[in-house]
């Protein structure tokens, strides 16, 4: 919605991100250079520094992360880059010259992660090869991300979230019975960034029991092809598609969007109890057991017959009161928000989740990370201005802008 700010300058509804001592943080002390762009890298990467890492973006000089580009809705900043990038240190560097390629590896030198997810063979021809960088640090935790991963005839393929989305049969499962869709959250590149944030974090507690660093590789085509259990479970043993459901779901009903008088409601219908409550909600209590829908085989085989019969008696309520109906018999549902009202969501003020961040143009809202910790508040750092910590990094390496 176009009158949601989030750049705004902070009130009484928006806690600061309090001061928290980084040695009391889960990964206070370690060091994450990032050779790292657009989304699913970028995702990781902000999980570690929230988690207490110290992450060194690089960045190309005068671009940087193409990702800053996408957009200027967050006052004239790209909202996926905010986003993805607090909490971060953006080096400005050029690879392609020797002195910036040597300032690089001496970051790496002194880092326990390096992750990258340039464009295939990229990180190699630049010398920032696994191989390399292990035999010269053992401990060194290396994760390659890609589109395909690093064999196989799609190698070598540029992949962007709506393409792997494809290539690994979502867009086929998600949308309505007459038109596919891809998800309107690059969940590709998602899911490829939190296997990757994953694995760093095993590979963390591997090394602190054996020493050992890793090499790992994570592509975003394996990992959305992971989220495909349910449907391609289906096809190997049942010989068929799922169908696309819209909101609804291929093998539970009721489970969809049902009218109401003023609206309407989504219901889900996990087992045979629910709907039998759900069927006393409604006013029609024989049909719990009616045997044409007394189990979840036989609601699916008459779908738009059950689906027909709980829309006939949803509509005779307002939504509000059908709503708080349901909650109160066990019956999962909810309503439809559209983004200005989760962000508005009572959940969210209720448990206190905005804090505000610092960026370049000034603060702006920001929720804290899903992992809460009881006794310790996870760190929000600012969103870095592209090559805001050049010149203290190269100081730190004994270096200078000028030499």
């Amino acid at each position: 919605m176009a009158d949601v700010a989030f750049a705004q300058t902070p009130d009484d509804s928006v806690d600061p991100v309090p001061d928290t001592p980084d040695d009391s943080l889960p990964l206070a002390g370690l060091t994450v250079v990032a050779l790292e762009q657009a989304v699913a890298a970028p995702l990781a990467t902000r999980h570690l520094a929230d988690l207490g890492a110290r992450v060194i973006k690089i960045e190309r000089v005068g671009e940087g992360d193409f990702a800053r580009h996408y957009d200027a809705e967050v006052e004239g900043l790209a909202s996926h880059f905010v986003w993805l990038n607090r909490g971060k240190e953006s080096f400005a560097v050029d690879l392609k010259q020797e002195r910036g390629a040597a300032q690089v590896r001496a970051l790496i030198d002194r880092a326990d992660v390096f992750l990258q997810n340039l464009a295939p063979g990229a990180a190699a021809r630049l010398g920032f090869d696994a191989q390399r960088l292990r035999a010269e640090h053992r401990e060194l935790i290396v994760v390659n991300m890609s589109g395909y991963g690093p064999a196989g005839p799609m190698r070598d393929r540029k992949a962007y979230d709506m393409l792997v989305q494809a290539e690994a049969g979502l867009i086929s499962v998600t949308g309505t019975a007459e038109h596919p869709a891809k998800t309107g959250v690059p969940t590709s590149d998602i899911a490829a960034g939190m296997y990757a944030l994953t694995s760093i974090l095993s590979a963390l507690v591997r090394r602190g029991i054996t020493g050992a660093g890793a090499t790992i590789e994570v592509s975003m085509f394996d990992a959305t092809v992971e989220w495909m259990g349910h449907p391609m479970y289906i096809a190997m043993h049942a010989g068929r598609q799922i169908p696309r459901c819209g909101v609804g779901h291929a093998a539970i009903v009721p489970y969809d969007a049902y009218p109401t008088r003023d609206g309407e409601i989504l219901i889900g219908v996990q087992n045979d109890r629910g709907w039998r409550a759900l069927a006393r909600v409604l006013g029609r209590p024989e049909l719990g057991d009616d045997p044409r829908y007394a189990t979840n085989i036989e609601r699916v085989a008459r779908r738009a017959e059950v689906d027909d019969l709980v829309a006939a008696r949803t509509a005779t309520f307002d939504t509000a009161e059908l709503d708080e109906r349901l909650a109160a018999a066990g019956i999962p549902a909810a309503q439809i928000r559209d983004v200005a009202g989760v962000v508005d969501h009572p959940q969210l003020s209720a448990r206190e989740r905005w804090r505000m961040v610092d960026t370049e143009i000034g603060p702006i809202r920001a929720l804290l990370p899903p992992f809460t910790f009881d006794d310790v508040e996870m760190r929000m750092g600012p969103v870095p201005a592209l090559g805001e910590h050049t010149e203290a990094i190269l100081a730190e390496l004994g270096e200078s802008t000028t030499g």
